[in-house]
Protein backbone atom coordinates (compact mmCIF):
# COMPACT_ATOMS: atom_id res chain seq x y z
CA UNK A 1 0.00 0.00 0.00
CA UNK A 2 1.40 3.16 -0.73
CA UNK A 3 1.99 6.05 1.88
CA UNK A 4 -0.34 8.52 0.20
CA UNK A 5 -3.51 5.89 0.32
CA UNK A 6 -5.61 6.82 3.24
CA UNK A 7 -7.56 3.61 4.92
CA UNK A 8 -10.99 3.10 4.68
CA UNK A 9 -13.73 4.62 7.33
CA UNK A 10 -14.96 1.03 9.45
CA UNK A 11 -17.68 2.14 11.32
CA UNK A 12 -17.33 2.08 15.42
CA UNK A 13 -19.68 -0.71 17.10
CA UNK A 14 -22.04 0.80 19.82
CA UNK A 15 -21.10 0.83 22.77
CA UNK A 16 -22.90 -1.97 24.86
CA UNK A 17 -25.20 0.07 26.91
CA UNK A 18 -25.13 3.32 25.80
CA UNK A 19 -28.58 5.31 25.52
CA UNK A 20 -30.69 5.51 21.89
CA UNK A 21 -30.55 8.60 20.29
CA UNK A 22 -32.93 11.39 21.33
CA UNK A 23 -35.97 12.09 19.79
CA UNK A 24 -36.81 15.43 19.43
CA UNK A 25 -38.18 16.73 22.67
CA UNK A 26 -42.50 16.95 23.17
CA UNK A 27 -41.81 20.68 24.27
CA UNK A 28 -40.11 21.93 20.76
CA UNK A 29 -42.71 20.45 18.46
CA UNK A 30 -45.90 21.88 20.53
CA UNK A 31 -43.70 25.09 19.98
CA UNK A 32 -43.41 24.91 16.49
CA UNK A 33 -47.28 24.01 16.32
CA UNK A 34 -47.97 26.93 18.23
CA UNK A 35 -45.70 29.16 15.68
CA UNK A 36 -47.17 28.13 12.31
CA UNK A 37 -50.73 28.78 14.14
CA UNK A 38 -49.92 32.11 15.66
CA UNK A 39 -47.58 34.09 12.78
CA UNK A 40 -50.66 34.74 10.82
CA UNK A 41 -52.26 36.76 13.14
CA UNK A 42 -48.75 38.18 13.81
CA UNK A 43 -48.12 39.26 10.47
CA UNK A 44 -51.63 41.31 10.46
CA UNK A 45 -51.41 42.41 14.17
CA UNK A 46 -49.51 46.32 12.96
CA UNK A 47 -52.75 46.80 10.94
CA UNK A 48 -55.40 45.92 14.02
CA UNK A 49 -53.00 47.80 16.36
CA UNK A 50 -53.05 50.83 14.05
CA UNK A 51 -56.72 50.91 13.83
CA UNK A 52 -57.23 50.67 17.13
CA UNK A 53 -55.36 53.55 17.67
CA UNK A 54 -56.35 55.73 14.76
CA UNK A 55 -59.68 54.09 14.15
CA UNK A 56 -61.72 52.37 16.60
CA UNK A 57 -60.55 54.50 19.60
CA UNK A 58 -61.72 57.29 18.07
CA UNK A 59 -65.08 56.15 17.00
CA UNK A 60 -66.00 54.98 20.37
CA UNK A 61 -64.51 57.97 21.95
CA UNK A 62 -66.75 59.79 19.47
CA UNK A 63 -69.93 57.96 20.47
CA UNK A 64 -69.11 58.54 24.36
CA UNK A 65 -68.94 62.67 23.60
CA UNK A 66 -72.27 62.73 21.70
CA UNK A 67 -73.40 61.99 25.31
CA UNK A 68 -72.24 64.96 26.26
CA UNK A 69 -72.76 68.49 26.66
CA UNK A 70 -69.54 69.10 26.13
CA UNK A 71 -68.94 72.66 24.67
CA UNK A 72 -65.58 74.76 24.58
CA UNK A 73 -66.77 77.80 25.32
CA UNK A 74 -68.56 76.50 28.93
CA UNK A 75 -66.40 75.32 31.71
CA UNK A 76 -66.78 72.08 33.40
CA UNK A 77 -69.10 70.75 30.63
CA UNK A 78 -66.64 68.46 29.05
CA UNK A 79 -68.03 65.63 32.03
CA UNK A 80 -71.89 66.85 31.70
CA UNK A 81 -73.74 63.97 30.53
CA UNK A 82 -76.61 64.56 28.80
CA UNK A 83 -77.77 61.18 27.40
CA UNK A 84 -79.45 60.77 24.35
CA UNK A 85 -80.98 64.49 23.91
CA UNK A 86 -78.12 65.49 21.71
CA UNK A 87 -79.98 63.21 19.04
CA UNK A 88 -83.05 63.90 19.81
CA UNK A 89 -82.12 68.02 19.17
CA UNK A 90 -80.86 66.17 16.25
CA UNK A 91 -84.55 65.18 14.93
CA UNK A 92 -85.92 68.47 14.98
CA UNK A 93 -82.98 70.51 13.60
CA UNK A 94 -83.69 71.72 10.32
CA UNK A 95 -80.08 72.25 9.60
CA UNK A 96 -79.24 68.59 10.07
CA UNK A 97 -82.10 67.12 7.46
CA UNK A 98 -80.93 70.06 4.85
CA UNK A 99 -77.53 69.23 5.22
CA UNK A 100 -78.23 65.51 4.63
CA UNK A 101 -80.44 66.26 1.70
CA UNK A 102 -77.75 68.53 -0.38
CA UNK A 103 -75.26 65.41 0.96
CA UNK A 104 -77.66 63.10 -0.79
CA UNK A 105 -78.44 65.36 -3.40
CA UNK A 106 -74.62 66.06 -4.41
CA UNK A 107 -73.74 62.13 -4.04
CA UNK A 108 -76.42 61.05 -6.70
CA UNK A 109 -75.35 63.73 -9.26
CA UNK A 110 -71.39 62.86 -8.38
CA UNK A 111 -71.65 58.91 -8.56
CA UNK A 112 -74.23 57.68 -11.22
CA UNK A 113 -72.78 59.64 -14.03
CA UNK A 114 -68.99 59.18 -12.47
CA UNK A 115 -69.52 55.54 -12.92
CA UNK A 116 -71.23 55.31 -15.99
CA UNK A 117 -68.64 57.45 -17.39
CA UNK A 118 -65.88 55.25 -15.91
CA UNK A 119 -67.54 52.10 -17.22
CA UNK A 120 -67.45 53.78 -20.58
CA UNK A 121 -63.92 54.62 -20.56
CA UNK A 122 -62.20 51.50 -19.37
CA UNK A 123 -64.13 49.77 -22.28
CA UNK A 124 -62.62 51.91 -24.60
CA UNK A 125 -59.75 51.50 -22.81
CA UNK A 126 -59.87 47.69 -23.42
CA UNK A 127 -58.65 47.79 -26.91
CA UNK A 128 -55.85 47.90 -28.64
CA UNK A 129 -54.85 51.57 -29.04
CA UNK A 130 -51.90 53.12 -29.72
CA UNK A 131 -49.94 54.68 -26.58
CA UNK A 132 -52.11 53.19 -24.26
CA UNK A 133 -50.16 52.63 -21.16
CA UNK A 134 -49.67 56.77 -21.26
CA UNK A 135 -53.77 56.68 -22.10
CA UNK A 136 -54.55 54.50 -18.62
CA UNK A 137 -51.45 56.56 -16.80
CA UNK A 138 -53.47 59.74 -17.70
CA UNK A 139 -56.63 59.32 -16.38
CA UNK A 140 -55.38 58.45 -12.98
CA UNK A 141 -53.71 61.97 -12.87
CA UNK A 142 -56.95 63.93 -11.59
CA UNK A 143 -57.18 61.71 -8.69
CA UNK A 144 -53.23 61.97 -7.75
CA UNK A 145 -53.96 65.92 -7.75
CA UNK A 146 -54.59 67.13 -4.38
CA UNK A 147 -58.37 68.40 -3.60
CA UNK A 148 -58.06 72.14 -2.56
CA UNK A 149 -55.61 72.61 -5.95
CA UNK A 150 -58.82 70.76 -7.97
CA UNK A 151 -61.14 72.88 -6.08
CA UNK A 152 -59.89 76.22 -6.46
CA UNK A 153 -59.65 75.87 -10.28
CA UNK A 154 -63.11 75.00 -10.56
CA UNK A 155 -63.96 77.73 -8.78
CA UNK A 156 -62.80 79.36 -11.49
CA UNK A 157 -64.11 77.56 -13.94
CA UNK A 158 -67.37 78.06 -12.33
CA UNK A 159 -66.94 81.80 -11.81
CA UNK A 160 -70.26 83.65 -12.68
CA UNK A 161 -68.80 86.99 -14.34
CA UNK A 162 -65.48 85.60 -15.43
CA UNK A 163 -65.77 81.96 -15.36
CA UNK A 164 -65.23 79.78 -18.37
CA UNK A 165 -68.10 77.36 -18.24
CA UNK A 166 -70.35 80.78 -18.13
CA UNK A 167 -68.35 81.94 -21.24
CA UNK A 168 -69.09 78.50 -23.25
CA UNK A 169 -72.76 78.63 -22.25
CA UNK A 170 -72.54 82.23 -23.51
CA UNK A 171 -71.92 81.32 -26.58
CA UNK A 172 -75.07 78.93 -26.85
CA UNK A 173 -77.04 82.22 -25.68
CA UNK A 174 -77.12 81.14 -21.72
CA UNK A 175 -77.47 83.52 -19.52
CA UNK A 176 -74.59 83.73 -16.76
CA UNK A 177 -75.19 81.74 -13.50
CA UNK A 178 -74.28 82.00 -10.02
CA UNK A 179 -73.25 78.85 -9.59
CA UNK A 180 -72.62 79.13 -5.44
CA UNK A 181 -75.95 80.91 -5.19
CA UNK A 182 -78.45 78.22 -6.25
CA UNK A 183 -79.21 75.04 -4.84
CA UNK A 184 -79.33 72.51 -7.90
CA UNK A 185 -76.49 75.11 -9.80
CA UNK A 186 -74.02 74.35 -6.60
CA UNK A 187 -74.87 70.63 -6.37
CA UNK A 188 -74.30 70.49 -10.24
CA UNK A 189 -71.09 72.18 -9.96
CA UNK A 190 -69.30 70.17 -6.59
CA UNK A 191 -70.74 67.06 -8.65
CA UNK A 192 -68.45 67.89 -11.47
CA UNK A 193 -65.38 68.44 -9.41
CA UNK A 194 -66.05 65.15 -7.24
CA UNK A 195 -66.32 63.39 -10.82
CA UNK A 196 -63.66 64.72 -12.28
CA UNK A 197 -61.17 63.47 -9.86
CA UNK A 198 -62.83 59.91 -9.07
CA UNK A 199 -63.83 58.70 -12.62
CA UNK A 200 -60.21 57.60 -14.18
CA UNK A 201 -59.63 55.75 -10.49
CA UNK A 202 -62.75 53.95 -10.69
CA UNK A 203 -62.19 53.52 -14.66
CA UNK A 204 -58.98 51.61 -13.73
CA UNK A 205 -60.80 49.30 -11.41
CA UNK A 206 -63.41 48.15 -14.29
CA UNK A 207 -60.43 48.45 -16.97
CA UNK A 208 -58.45 45.35 -14.01
CA UNK A 209 -61.70 43.24 -14.13
CA UNK A 210 -63.16 43.43 -17.84
CA UNK A 211 -58.87 42.50 -18.76
CA UNK A 212 -60.43 38.93 -15.82
CA UNK A 213 -62.82 38.16 -18.37
CA UNK A 214 -62.43 35.10 -20.18
CA UNK A 215 -61.71 35.81 -23.80
CA UNK A 216 -63.30 32.62 -25.32
CA UNK A 217 -66.82 34.12 -24.37
CA UNK A 218 -66.14 37.25 -26.46
CA UNK A 219 -65.08 34.97 -29.38
CA UNK A 220 -68.60 32.69 -28.64
CA UNK A 221 -70.32 35.40 -28.51
CA UNK A 222 -68.96 36.94 -31.94
CA UNK A 223 -69.03 33.36 -34.07
CA UNK A 224 -73.45 33.62 -32.35
CA UNK A 225 -73.48 37.03 -34.04
CA UNK A 226 -73.26 39.48 -30.80
CA UNK A 227 -71.79 43.03 -31.87
CA UNK A 228 -69.36 45.03 -29.65
CA UNK A 229 -72.60 46.21 -27.85
CA UNK A 230 -74.47 43.01 -27.11
CA UNK A 231 -71.04 41.85 -25.92
CA UNK A 232 -70.74 44.90 -23.45
CA UNK A 233 -73.96 44.41 -21.66
CA UNK A 234 -74.21 40.82 -21.95
CA UNK A 235 -70.91 39.82 -21.23
CA UNK A 236 -68.77 42.74 -19.57
CA UNK A 237 -71.51 44.01 -17.27
CA UNK A 238 -72.61 40.74 -15.61
CA UNK A 239 -69.07 39.11 -14.92
CA UNK A 240 -67.85 43.13 -13.51
CA UNK A 241 -70.85 43.14 -11.19
CA UNK A 242 -68.89 42.32 -7.86
CA UNK A 243 -66.39 45.14 -9.38
CA UNK A 244 -69.49 47.44 -9.81
CA UNK A 245 -71.14 46.25 -6.67
CA UNK A 246 -67.42 47.74 -4.93
CA UNK A 247 -67.22 51.16 -6.57
CA UNK A 248 -71.02 52.20 -6.25
CA UNK A 249 -70.01 51.11 -2.20
CA UNK A 250 -67.11 53.15 -2.13
CA UNK A 251 -68.33 55.66 -3.95
CA UNK A 252 -71.47 55.75 -1.54
CA UNK A 253 -69.25 56.05 1.22
CA UNK A 254 -67.38 59.44 0.10
CA UNK A 255 -70.17 61.37 -1.14
CA UNK A 256 -71.78 60.99 2.58
CA UNK A 257 -68.37 61.81 3.34
CA UNK A 258 -67.72 64.73 1.72
CA UNK A 259 -66.33 67.99 2.80
CA UNK A 260 -63.17 69.18 1.22
CA UNK A 261 -64.90 70.28 -2.15
CA UNK A 262 -67.99 72.05 -0.83
CA UNK A 263 -65.85 73.86 1.97
CA UNK A 264 -63.09 75.14 -0.63
CA UNK A 265 -66.37 75.91 -3.24
CA UNK A 266 -67.55 78.47 -0.56
CA UNK A 267 -64.50 79.88 0.86
CA UNK A 268 -64.82 83.59 -0.74
CA UNK A 269 -68.05 83.32 1.58
CA UNK A 270 -68.88 81.22 4.72
CA UNK A 271 -66.85 78.53 3.61
CA UNK A 272 -68.80 76.37 6.75
CA UNK A 273 -72.29 77.74 6.36
CA UNK A 274 -72.19 75.87 2.33
CA UNK A 275 -73.37 78.95 0.80
CA UNK A 276 -75.63 81.84 2.23
CA UNK A 277 -78.44 79.76 2.75
CA UNK A 278 -76.58 76.41 2.96
CA UNK A 279 -77.66 75.55 -0.19
CA UNK A 280 -74.51 72.93 -0.73
CA UNK A 281 -73.87 72.43 3.00
CA UNK A 282 -72.84 68.99 3.62
CA UNK A 283 -73.42 66.52 6.87
CA UNK A 284 -69.34 66.90 7.19
CA UNK A 285 -69.13 70.61 6.76
CA UNK A 286 -72.40 70.74 9.22
CA UNK A 287 -70.56 68.80 11.64
CA UNK A 288 -67.03 70.72 11.22
CA UNK A 289 -69.10 73.56 11.83
CA UNK A 290 -70.69 72.61 14.70
CA UNK A 291 -67.00 71.62 16.18
CA UNK A 292 -64.83 74.63 15.32
CA UNK A 293 -67.62 77.37 14.49
CA UNK A 294 -70.31 76.96 17.62
CA UNK A 295 -67.58 74.67 19.76
CA UNK A 296 -70.40 72.36 19.87
CA UNK A 297 -68.58 69.35 20.66
CA UNK A 298 -71.21 66.91 21.66
CA UNK A 299 -73.60 67.93 19.39
CA UNK A 300 -70.94 67.78 16.88
CA UNK A 301 -69.83 64.49 17.54
CA UNK A 302 -73.73 63.32 17.55
CA UNK A 303 -73.65 64.31 14.02
CA UNK A 304 -70.84 62.71 13.17
CA UNK A 305 -72.63 59.40 14.60
CA UNK A 306 -75.44 59.94 12.65
CA UNK A 307 -73.62 60.33 9.51
CA UNK A 308 -72.17 56.99 10.00
CA UNK A 309 -75.75 55.64 10.37
CA UNK A 310 -76.84 57.02 7.29
CA UNK A 311 -74.03 55.58 5.85
CA UNK A 312 -74.39 52.02 7.02
CA UNK A 313 -78.24 52.13 6.33
CA UNK A 314 -77.53 53.32 2.40
CA UNK A 315 -74.33 50.50 2.21
CA UNK A 316 -76.83 47.83 3.38
CA UNK A 317 -79.43 48.74 1.22
CA UNK A 318 -77.27 48.99 -1.87
CA UNK A 319 -75.51 45.23 -0.72
CA UNK A 320 -79.33 43.45 -0.59
CA UNK A 321 -80.18 45.45 -3.72
CA UNK A 322 -77.29 43.84 -5.47
CA UNK A 323 -77.90 40.37 -4.04
CA UNK A 324 -81.56 40.20 -5.28
CA UNK A 325 -80.90 41.28 -8.26
CA UNK A 326 -78.05 38.40 -8.62
CA UNK A 327 -80.48 35.96 -6.97
CA UNK A 328 -83.26 37.26 -10.18
CA UNK A 329 -80.49 36.89 -12.91
CA UNK A 330 -79.56 33.34 -11.22
CA UNK A 331 -83.25 32.00 -11.64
Amino acid sequence: MAATDTPPAVSRPAVPGAPPPRAPARRSVRWQRAERRASPYLYIAPFFAVFGVFGLFPLLYTAYVSLTGWRADTDGSEGTFVGFDNYRTLLHDQFFWNALKNTLGIGVLATVPQLLLALTLAHLLNYRLRGRTLIRMGVLLPNVTSVAAVTIIFVQLFGRDFGLVNWVLGLFGVDHTDWQAGTLSSWAAISVIVAWRWTGYNALLYLAAMQAVPFELYEAAAIDGAGRVRQFWSITVPMLRPTILFTVITSTIGALQMFGEPLLFGASQTPMAGGSQHQFQTLALYSYDQFWGKFKYGYGAAISWATFLVIVVIVVLNFLLARRMKGVDAS
